[in-house]
């Protein structure tokens, strides 16, 4: 009887995969050489040398007439990803602002647009195409340099799934089909994005993935990621992977119940954590007109302002305690508002974290909470994921590097 075999590799899906695996490889490294790469991948140094010259000619990556000694033989000359071509366009809608930014291939930041405004004044149809009209001005800026998108992210508040937005309390949105709407009025604006791909995800996790990808955590894999805004949202990253959950939702800590007996929440339950540590409920706690505001008045020890920050920390420390519990992660992380407002939040909720966390591994001084990294938000994450897709498969991606370098 004969044996089934295996199914002989195509030569040009190898091809495929070791181009991606050279340029991933570069893009990790931010600098490296040919002989470099052909260490770290394991081929031969022809085999690598074949590959970096079709992702130059690709326009993936660039040489950056430099050379580098640190190795026997001859120095090499220093490989990094182009910053022109393939670019992510990431797009976060909040309650009260909209950002589009447009990152280069090694995932920098080089075009940055922001309006602040009361989105919850407007129907979703009408935010959805405001948050086009500063994307395509984003773009029109990003063309001047040479970059050309590869693809859309949306970070968007709420329960976010296929495309469309289940539920955002804070917006009184339901069943909105975000991506739709939104590339429908990108489309018209720039018709040149006809049939970009778009997603869509939760804000609370682009953010936790710019963090990961992007920030100080050092070796840390395993946290969770809180932004405050008007309202709370939480993400899980467990050893380097968003947890999801069965439907997507994972993560809505704004929605825990904090005290069973508190004040009514948009959701529809009662005593949610953002109803003591959101944006909104903590200014009218505090009296304050706006976050600059409170941590003045904090500062100069303004009784009020401090008590509502350190009740905002208590109800943080009660909903994360039990989170740590469940979850065990390595740190916590304060995005959003909570970095500039730390030092005040802090001592009620790491005593609470001290009390309630069972491991006895989150003592005050612990240094497992963290303030978020300044340089990473839920925009500039989702546009790193639309990178990830070219990182994947440069060939996929070829023509949108041509047209970069034609301008």
């Amino acid at each position: 009887m004969n044996q089934p075999t295996e199914p002989k590799a195509d030569k040009s899906g190898v091809r495929r995969r070791n181009l991606s695996l050279v340029l991933r490889t570069v893009h990790e490294a931010g600098e490296t050489t040919r002989a470099a790469v052909a260490a770290r991948v394991g081929l031969t140094r022809p085999a690598v040398s074949s590959l970096v010259e079709q992702l130059l000619d690709l326009g993936l990556l660039m040489e950056s007439g430099k050379t580098f000694s640190g190795q026997a033989g001859r120095p090499g000359t220093v490989l990094k990803t182009a910053d022109t071509g393939p670019a992510g366009l990431g797009v976060e809608i909040n309650v009260d602002y909209v950002t589009a930014c447009v990152a280069d291939l090694a995932g920098t930041d080089r075009v940055r647009h922001t309006e602040r405004l009361d989105n919850r004044a407007s129907g979703a149809g009408e935010v959805l195409a405001r948050a086009a009209r500063i994307a395509a001005g984003a773009l029109d800026e990003a063309a001047g340099l040479g970059l050309v998108p590869a693809g859309a992210g949306l970070a968007l508040p709420g329960l976010v799934s296929g495309g469309t937005v289940r539920q955002a309390p804070n917006l009184g949105w339901n069943e909105v089909p975000a991506e739709r709407l939104f590339a429908e009025v990108l489309t018209a604006l720039r018709p040149a994005t006809a049939g970009l791909p778009v997603a869509s995800d939760n804000e609370a996790n682009s953010a936790a993935l710019a963090e990961l990808w992007f920030g100080s955590l050092g070796e840390v894999r395993t946290f969770l990621h809180l932004t405050g805004e008007i309202g709370v949202g939480g993400a899980i990253v467990v050893h380097g992977e968003l947890l999801r959950g069965a439907h997507g939702f994972s993560g809505e800590i704004g929605h825990m119940v904090v005290d069973a007996a508190g004040p009514r929440c948009r959701c529809g339950s009662r005593g949610c954590l953002e109803q003591y540590a959101g944006q909104a409920a903590l200014l009218a706690s505090a009296g304050a007109t706006g976050v600059p505001d409170l941590a003045g008045r904090a500062g100069a020890g303004e009784p009020r302002a401090l008590a509502a920050l350190a009740e905002a920390g208590r109800m943080l420390g009660r909903a994360l305690s039990g989170a740590v519990n469940l979850l065990d992660p390595e740190a916590v992380v304060l995005g959003g508002i909570y970095p500039r407002l730390m030092p005040w939040l802090t001592p009620a909720l790491a005593k609470e974290l001290a009390d309630r966390v069972v491991s006895g591994l989150w003592t005050p001084d612990a240094g497992r909470l963290r303030p978020a990294s300044a340089a990473t938000d839920a925009a500039r994450g989702a546009a790193a994921l639309v990178l990830r897709d070219v990182l994947a498969d440069p060939l996929a991606h070829a023509a949108v590097a041509a047209g970069g370098r034609g301008g």
